[in-house]
């Protein structure tokens, strides 16, 4: 999708789209029209159930070519998360309706006119994301038709400016995206870890550890994940270094079972497909590294991800036995499908081991009883420290991803304790999300930490106004906010 910004006009050639008002009140360019055509707008308002309520659509061919009115209900309530969802309504409407061009027509208040032009475009590139490189008998009538959207605004080069910035972030959404789309038997531990190597060229500083060097370090929690694998295990660090030499890090941490059977404790067979988006932590982590890579950011900041593939073969990993992780704790394994935690466990301490972050933030497509208790809309988080909690939660609200704190505590915690070993990797079925947070925190070192478990966030089952029916790349845009809010300030 190309998109660009030119300065107020009407198009000669494409659609057009223009807004209105919730009660029907006309901007300006669609008065216009209504005028050239004799009333051909109101004639087509007043003969449909479109009032101008927030994204209502409705087409109005006129004799000069398509008009798309879009509805912004109260313009006082417009703002860039509005904006970018108008932007992916726009582009659904018109993406495969013949159209090869169309001419946003930006009108807002002044103040908020680059900003919601940016947004808008913003909104567009992140719905018109495909992923269909192994549709081998799509046909140009299968694809969308429209190619280039051009916003016209008052102030096109600030939007622009805006827009380019956001532009690069989206691109490490679509980078996730793609990760957590392929299927497991292309993207094992060792091609994600050549994919993300490839983001040297940014200027990220990657370092890939194989499975000698991690034995060699003592990540006996990791490993033992994937021992039951013919596929080798990765830890992955990418390194962006934009801010100044003496400012401490900010780290991700990313969970990248590249599939997941169950291990021993084998899954049952229906819906196992999904898991192949179990490493949807790792490629929220790699996406946000490539976002501030491309965009330059002014902040240090480490990504690491721990690649490894659950399977169940006679080497695998068994109820009953104990793993001694990089920490030195040992950890009853209970089940093998409890398997996340045990990859971060060992994740996170040589993380804050060895590069001593100001804080960590760690993502992971972790339980099933998170999803029970938020469902596929909000993604909850842990954390031992209030500030950054906050900070989180703001910047997550700024890009409108949804996210709600959940609770830690020592009577949580003690249902991890096991009798043979310092702890056991699953606890009883109930605050199973909760427990496995408790977990995850024995191996942060009192680091200021949360745990984004996004179980039920990583892959929509429906086709929503900023992201198509599929990997959606939540967590992206939140952290990046959070890095520009917490780091460049």
């Amino acid at each position: 999708m190309k998109i660009a910004f030119t300065k107020p006009g009407r198009p000669k050639k494409g659609a057009v789209v223009c807004a209105v008002m919730e009660g029907g009140k006309l901007s300006p360019t669609a008065r216009e029209i209504d005028r050239e055509t004799n009333g051909l707008i109101g004639t087509a308002i007043a003969g449909s159930r479109f009032s101008g309520k927030a994204n209502q659509t409705l087409t109005v061919f006129t004799p000069s070519g398509r008009v798309l009115l879009l509805g912004v209900g109260d313009p006082a309530k417009i703002d860039a998360t509005f904006a970018e969802t108008a932007g992916g309504t726009v582009y659904a409407a018109l993406a495969n309706s013949g159209e090869k061009e169309a001419t946003v027509m930006i009108e807002a208040s002044e103040n908020k006119r680059a900003e919601v032009a940016a947004h808008m475009a913003l909104g567009v590139a992140l719905r018109s994301y495909s992923f269909d490189i192994y549709k081998t008998k799509q046909t140009k009538d299968d694809k969308p038709t429209l190619t280039k959207l051009t916003v016209a605004v008052d102030g096109h080069a600030e939007a622009k400016k805006i827009y380019d910035v956001e532009a690069a972030v989206a691109e490490g959404v679509a980078f996730t995206r793609d990760l957590v789309s392929e299927p497991p038997n292309v993207l094992f531990p060792v091609e994600f870890a050549d994919r993300v190597a490839a983001m040297k060229d940014l200027g990220l500083k990657i370092d890939i550890l194989d499975e000698k060097q991690m034995a060699k370090l003592g990540m006996g929690a990791l490993l033992g994940v994937g021992q039951g694998s013919e596929r080798e295990s990765r830890m992955v660090v990418m390194r962006w270094e934009g801010g100044s030499k003496d400012q401490k890090p900010v780290a991700f941490i990313g969970k990248g079972v590249c599939f997941d059977t169950g291990g021993i404790s084998l899954k049952p067979a229906g819906g196992m497909e999904d898991m192949k988006f179990d490493m949807g932590g790792a490629g929220v982590v790699s996406g946000l590294m490539c976002g501030l890579a491309k965009r330059k950011a002014k902040a240090n900041v480490i990504g690491v991800i721990g690649l490894v593939e659950n399977m169940p073969d006679g080497n695998a990993q068994r109820p009953g036995d104990i793993v001694k992780s990089m920490s030195g704790q040992t950890i009853e394994i209970i089940n093998t499908d409890a398997e996340g935690r045990l990859v971060l466990a060992d994740a996170l301490w040589y993380t804050q081991d060895k590069y001593k972050p100001e804080f960590m933030i760690d993502l992971a497509t972790l339980t099933g009883a998170m999803m029970v208790a938020l469902g596929e809309e909000t993604c909850g988080y842990f954390s031992n420290d209030d500030t950054l909690a906050g900070e989180l939660q703001a910047a997550a609200d700024a890009v409108g991803e949804a996210v709600w704190r959940m609770p830690l505590g020592d009577a949580y915690n003690k249902m991890m304790d096991s009798d043979v070993a310092d702890m056991k990797n699953a606890g009883a079925r109930w605050g199973g999300a909760i427990t496995a947070a408790c977990f995850l925190e024995r191996f942060v070192n009192k680091v200021p930490w949360i745990h984004m478990d996004i179980a039920g966030v990583t892959w929509s089952r429906k086709d929503r106004p900023t992201c198509p029916k599929g990997a959606t790349g939540f967590g992206v845009r939140a952290l990046d906010r959070l890095v520009r809010d917490h780091c460049e300030k």
